[in-house]
C-alpha cells in the first residue's frame, strides 16, 4: 500500500460517525467508511439528505484517502472528494474528539466535533 493511500489499524475496516460542533458543517454528522484499500466512503447522516421518496438513502461518495498513526491515541485523515473539498482532521481516540481544516481552492475552515466507531468491521454505505 503506497504513503498516501494507507489507513491506520485503528480506523481500518471501521465505521466512524464524525458530529461537527464547529466550522461550516456545525450540527451535521458524517458517517465514514474506511476501507482497507485505502479508500473511504461517506455519506451526510443529516434529515436533508434522509431518504427520498424513492426510499434510497442519500448517495455516498468514495475516494482513496490517508489515515496515519500520528500516536498510539491520534490518527490523521486527509482525503480530496469529486467536488474539490478536502477535508484533514485529527482523530483522538482517547477523547473522541476531532479537529481539522476543511479546505478547496477558495476557502479554507477549521472545523472540530466528536465521533464515535459505530461498526466494525464496515460494511460499505453503498451496500444498503
Amino acid at each position: 500500500m503506497s504513503l498516501s493511500h494507507s489507513v491506520s489499524d485503528q480506523v481500518s475496516g471501521k465505521t466512524v460517525r464524525l458530529a461537527w460542533t464547529d466550522g461550516p458543517t456545525k450540527g451535521s454528522t458524517h458517517e465514514h467508511v474506511f476501507h482497507r484499500d485505502g479508500t473511504v466512503e461517506w455519506r451526510s447522516l443529516d434529515a436533508k439528505h434522509a431518504p427520498v421518496a424513492s426510499g434510497h438513502p442519500a448517495a455516498a461518495e468514495r475516494a482513496p484517502c490517508m489515515a496515519r498513526d500520528i500516536t498510539d491515541q491520534v490518527v490523521l485523515v486527509s482525503y480530496l472528494s469529486s467536488g474539490g473539498y478536502t477535508l484533514t482532521v485529527t482523530l483522538n481516540f482517547r477523547n473522541q474528539t476531532t479537529v481539522g481544516v476543511a479546505s478547496n481552492e477558495k476557502t479554507w475552515a477549521p472545523v472540530q466535533g466528536t465521533f464515535e466507531v459505530v461498526h466494525q468491521p464496515a460494511v460499505s454505505i453503498g451496500a444498503a
